[in-house]
């Protein structure tokens, strides 16, 4: 298949760049088509850890076309920092290409992302604090610096103080950082444009040309969609869409060429910042899980709330993205418990169910999660590798999930190393066909 995107069903933090990771081998070309730095994917493989940002998960591949998107925002001294950690751990990085069009995150947008948060006291969002939200403001308001301007001297001072003009009031109390003196930051930024300029290229032709040859190119989402800045919990949402429609608006392509949409998600459910959150667990129970999960932001490294799968959010998640098929990871970390919950509708605060997720806010953050009780299982599952090794408790949460969410589970992470998964039969048909299918069951 052509065109195929990774999204994340939840709040993110689902376990994206694994998967990623794993399609990749079998891709052509890996594109991030939203977000920022204030993403993280941590990836393992061979024993060794690694984390990105903003490069792409198939950068691990030599020579594979990785591609950072015009729907991105870039820090480009992070983006640099990542690039050296890569080449000194031996990675080819040729394969970068970055988008002209994308912009910018300059030195006043992580200034005014952390005071604007500190100005919100008890009411904060719980951004990330990498000036994410003001980038985009300022692309909104068409005063946005873009890659491209990193190559012309002039263009990127006119616009450096165009965009810092309305702003005159915000940045009073930082007025004398010198990260804020015009010909400091010009120079700092042509210099990052000296080290980016080779990466630089016309991404959306370079998609077009590679989907027309029927390349397959995966298209890998941050964040996840309940953190979408249109349909998800506003205000606690990110600054961009993390939804399967943003991967055409974040690249260039066009519609028709998405042939699958795959949504990551938890066994159970995680969040990081503020927002409501009604499976949450406050007690013992998501205590463990936090710990057996590892749950702990790869960019923050913040603990995250965890709690009971939540079905109603998953669904809406699985409705706005079109989902074709439902990956579960982490499922290795529900292993020792006696009875699992999941969360498959909403009580109100008169009483009132809700099977769908709620369009009022106000609505929102005063349910509670009712729940149904499924069977546990005790057995490690780190050794599976087949469906029909997995038990059987585990195989009807699976079934339970998939029918309600009204996806076909394809893939299942059962733990943190890249071998760890559990392909289905939908998942080999979907991906592979039948020729493919009987290479990865070999595998």
């Amino acid at each position: 298949m052509p065109g195929i995107v990774i999204v994340g069903a939840q709040w993110g933090d689902e376990g994206k760049g694994k998967i990623t990771d794993l399609l990749a081998e079998r891709a052509d070309a890996v594109v991030r088509f939203q977000g920022g730095n204030n993403a993280g994917h941590t990836i393992v493989r061979n024993g060794q850890e690694w984390r990105l940002h903003l490069i792409p998960s198939g950068i691990l591949y030599p020579g594979k076309c990785c591609v950072i998107g015009n729907g991105v925002v870039i820090d480009p001294k992070v983006l640099i920092e990542e690039l050296d950690v890569l080449r000194a751990r031996r990675v080819d990085v040729s394969g970068l290409r970055i988008s002209a069009s994308a912009h910018l995150i300059m030195p006043y947008h992580l200034l005014l992302d952390s005071a604007g948060e500190a100005k919100l006291g008890s009411l904060q969002i719980g951004t990330t604090r990498r000036g994410i939200g003001p980038c985009y403001a300022d692309k909104a308001a068409r005063l946005g610096i873009r890659v491209q301007d990193l190559l012309d001297e002039k263009i990127l001072k006119k616009k450096i103080v165009a965009a810092m003009e309305p702003k005159r009031l915000s940045l009073r109390p930082f007025e004398k950082d010198p990260a804020l003196d015009l010909h400091t930051m010009t120079e700092e930024y042509l210099t990052y444009g000296h080290r980016l300029e080779q990466h630089i290229a016309d991404t959306a032709k370079l998609l077009w040309d590679m989907l027309d040859d029927g390349r397959t190119v995966i298209f890998e989402g941050a964040q996840g969609a309940m953190l979408d800045i249109d349909h998800g919990t506003y205000p606690f949402v990110t600054s961009s869409n993390p939804l399967a429609g943003a991967a055409c608006v974040g690249t260039g392509v066009g519609p028709k060429s998405i042939d699958e949409v795959w949504g990551i998600s938890k066994a159970y459910t995680t969040r990081v910042g503020a927002g409501p959150f009604p499976s949450e667990l406050h007690d013992e129970t998501g205590e463990m899980i936090r710990q057996n999960g590892g749950e702990f932001g790869t960019t923050t490294g913040r603990p995250r709330r965890t709690g009971w799968l939540d079905l109603v959010a998953l669904r809406y998640a699985a409705r706005l993205n079109t989902l074709t098929a439902l990956v579960v990871t982490k499922l290795d970390v529900l292993s020792g418990m006696d009875r699992i919950q999941v969360c498959t509708s909403y009580r109100g605060a008169e009483g009132a169910v809700f099977e769908d997720f709620p369009y009022h806010q106000t609505v929102l953050h005063h349910t509670t999660a009712e729940l149904v009780e499924l069977p546990g299982w005790t057995e490690d599952l780190g050794a599976c590798r087949s469906f029909s090794e997995l038990p059987d408790a585990a195989r009807e949460y699976l079934q339970f999930i998939a029918d309600y969410v009204g996806a076909p589970v394809t893939l299942v992470g059962v733990g943190p190393g890249r071998e760890q998964v559990v392909w289905t039969d939908a998942g080999r048909d979907t991906l592979l066909g039948d020729s493919g299918a009987a290479q990865l069951a070999a595998e």
